[in-house]
């Protein structure tokens, strides 16, 4: 590769000379240890682009140490497994919910009950499942939305309208749809996508990395992966007129269906009965659109490497999530661009200072951690010798990978 590597990264981070990738720089302690630190508010943002790039930038790849408590602010409690009791859905299990929180959904008789005798492991005697009446994914959807609403700002902060699948595992039929933010509280399993944005230099390689906005509710103003996002599920019709409505209006208006439209009406009838998701490939290809400005002409060749899992209990909230990564190598003259204001800003840091940044200080958010480690291992960065190698690589699935 050319030179312009060099001088884009001095564009972009004057402070960031090239004299400051040599093995010359002061080290900067560690910061407070991310396990006992135990945030509950997620991470600090009161650090600069200077703070980042003034860290150590050679990596020891030996040095496996600085990454485990990264791995483990991700799996937090284990141990307090023993206070959810079975989420259960048509005799499957979607999720776990908190004995408070469950009291809290008492009131709600006619959406929510608790069976005795539960043949599913537990420490209750009873599970949760939905009011027999609500039988269809729609009822569903709507009942628990109406729960949800009741708490928001309060038990619930963060509400953001969004809707997320209620499923057994990952590709199986959805049971209903559920707010985005209240995915935790009900402890069900939740998909997203990450992007390793990398760019091949002559003599070390490098990532782009992403600032977040001071304005977002969770991790304001922490690192962040060039591109990454939730997986998101729709229903085709949901939010446009269904079947039953538009029969409904030909109806009342005396109106004749013509032979011309009822294949049409099937068509639509058929699409809104099937749940459609957005492709893990598809959601990609949006995002990196939306996140980073970048073409679908060249996030279409972002290749799929695997995924990375975790289980972390924070008082109500049980988070069980599966984050599918991706690797995009961009050309060296690309210039990420910010679309939906997320993002502060980007920089291209070379990836043995990244690595330092994640086993040093806690400026990533924090699932970030497990898909950049996973990064690290596929491209040599950790190496078998390394004391702890085989463990590591192991904790990066500490969660059910289905």
């Amino acid at each position: 590769m050319k030179n312009t590597i060099g001088k884009m990264a001095v564009t972009l981070c004057p402070s960031f000379g090239i004299r400051r990738w040599g093995v010359n720089l002061p080290y900067h302690p560690p910061l407070q240890s991310a396990v006992s630190a135990q945030y509950t508010v997620a991470g600090s943002s009161s650090f600069t682009w200077n703070d980042v790039v003034g860290l150590t930038p050679k990596h020891d790849s030996s040095d496996l140490r600085g990454f485990f408590p990264q791995v483990a602010l991700c799996n937090r409690n284990s141990e307090n497994m023993c206070e959810f009791m079975p989420f259960v859905i048509e005799e499957q299990v979607v999720g776990y919910v908190h004995h408070g929180f469950a009291d809290h959904l008492r009131t709600f008789k006619d959406v929510f009950i608790f069976p005795e005798g539960s043949s599913y492991d537990s420490n209750f005697r009873f599970h949760l499942t939905l009011h027999p009446l609500l039988s269809t994914p729609e009822d569903r959807t709507k009942a628990v939305a109406d729960v949800v609403k009741c708490f928001a700002n309060k038990l619930i902060p963060g509400i953001r309208n969004e809707l997320y699948p209620v499923t057994s595992s990952f590709g199986t039929p959805e049971f209903f749809s559920l707010e985005r933010a209240a995915a935790p509280y009900f402890g069900i399993k939740a998909y997203g996508i990450h992007l390793n944005g990398y760019v091949e230099g002559e003599k070390q390689d490098y990532l782009w990395v992403g600032k977040r906005s001071n304005t977002k509710s969770k991790y304001p103003g922490q690192l962040d992966h060039l591109v990454a996002g939730g997986l998101e599920f729709t229903r085709l019709c949901r939010n446009i007129l269904s079947p039953r409505s538009i029969l409904d209006l030909f109806v009342q208006n005396s109106l004749v269906i013509s032979k011309s439209f009822l294949p049409l009406l099937i068509e639509i009838t058929y699409a809104c009965a099937q749940p459609h998701g957005i492709s893990c490939t598809e959601n990609v290809v949006k995002e990196c659109k939306e996140e980073a400005g970048i073409p679908r002409s060249i996030s279409s060749k972002a290749k799929a490497v695997g995924a990375v899992t975790y289980s972390d209990i924070d008082g109500y909230r049980f988070n069980r999530d599966v984050l599918f990564c991706y690797d995009l190598k961009l050309p060296e003259d690309f210039l990420p661009t910010n679309e939906d204001g997320e993002v502060e800003s980007f920089r291209l840091l070379p990836v043995e200072l990244v690595a330092n940044i994640i086993k040093s200080t806690q400026y990533y958010k924090a699932n970030c951690n497990l898909v950049i480690i996973d990064f690290l291992f596929r491209h040599g960065y950790i190496k078998p010798e390394a004391p702890g190698y085989l463990k590591l690589l192991q904790s990066l699935r500490s969660g059910e990978c289905t």
